[in-house]
């Protein structure tokens, strides 16, 4: 049997889908996606369904290296926002938390929500929620009390990032959990800030490791408006100055896909540096002679005859480029 508070919260969602909001708000396009869409009824309360250990193994293997990648990350986070009585779960891109940070007192009540490993948050199984929205929306978000879909979640505040992976895909998310009445919205408002950093840190380096031997570039592109602050993008860059690799914000501003990706593509012109090929040609060359010098023990005959040139064709080229 329902009580007042999930009738009255049942009541106010079907009031908000009918009104004018629902063309205005997320919030409530959300609210429409669970009712409509995915069947759900806000009054339902059945804690979210849990994998078995078998499911929750494939999930973690599923996301690679991620999950050691992300350890030190939310490490930090939860060291800054657990004694407040929070949570830190790293989801995968389906909604379910493959890993946790928690204080042991608090298990329990976590447990019982289902703020736990092998939990099913999607929005389609739990409608309206921190972890299932921001996949769904792709966006860091904040659903608090009573933004949740079910009347049961009322009680939590989540606020979650998600990660794309080096290719620019939804690869998962890391959310911070509170259950307890007393969490300000001010202090939410710092948690948003730490989760959306501790987000990008784990995208920034695991996008280094998709790239281990080329030279990453980070560069303002723009304002990220979703997260409020400048949008920082990595590009990876070989040996030859061209561009492998781009992060889903260098994607968005500089219109590149894994097409375009896919031909050779100079870091300069995509940045809208101007390329002088012949000065460049001529460091490149300058670079190679004083390298061959120095092994040479500045040597002009023994440097000639490694470059397959004569002693004279290397003393031209030194007068050229002006090595002493």
């Amino acid at each position: 049997m329902a009580t007042r508070h999930e009738g009255l919260h049942a009541e106010h969602i079907q009031s908000a889908l009918t009104g004018s909001a629902a063309a205005q708000s997320a919030l409530v396009a959300s609210w429409g996606r669970s009712m409509r869409l995915y069947g759900l009824n806000p009054e339902q309360g059945s804690p979210p369904n849990v994998l078995t250990d078998r499911e929750l193994k494939d999930a973690r293997e599923r996301l690679g290296s991620l999950i050691a990648t992300a350890k030190s990350t939310l490490d930090r986070l939860y060291s800054a926002v657990g004694g407040a009585g929070c949570c830190v779960l790293l989801a995968d891109k389906d909604g379910v938390p493959v890993d946790r940070r928690g204080y042991e007192g608090d298990d329990a009540t976590f447990c019982k929500i289902g703020l736990w490993t092998g939990a099913v948050w999607s929005e389609e199984s739990e409608g309206t929620n921190g972890i299932g929205t921001a996949l769904a929306e792709q966006r860091a978000l904040t659903i608090h009390r009573d933004q949740h879909f079910r009347s049961k979640n009322t009680t939590l505040s989540c606020t979650v990032a998600p990660i794309f992976d080096h290719r620019g895909r939804l690869m998962a998310a890391i959310d911070v959990s509170s259950a307890r009445s007393d969490l300000t919205e001010e202090f939410v408002k710092l948690i948003a800030v730490a989760v959306v950093d501790a987000a990008r840190r784990v995208e920034a380096e695991n996008f280094r490791l998709a790239f281990p031997k080329a030279r990453i570039v980070m560069a303002q592109l723009g304002f990220d408006v979703c997260n409020d602050r400048a949008a920082s993008a990595l590009i990876a860059v070989d040996e030859d100055d061209l561009v492998i690799g781009a992060s889903r914000t260098a994607r968005h501003f500089l219109g590149l896909t894994d097409d375009t990706l896919s031909k050779p593509l100079p870091a300069a012109n995509l940045l809208g540096q101007h390329v002088d090929a012949e000065r460049e040609l001529a460091a490149a060359e300058r670079s190679v002679i004083r390298r061959v010098l120095a092994s040479a023990g500045g040597n002009i005959s023994v440097a000639a005859g490694i470059m397959g040139m004569g002693r004279a064709t290397l003393h031209r080229k030194l007068k050229k480029l002006g090595i002493h």
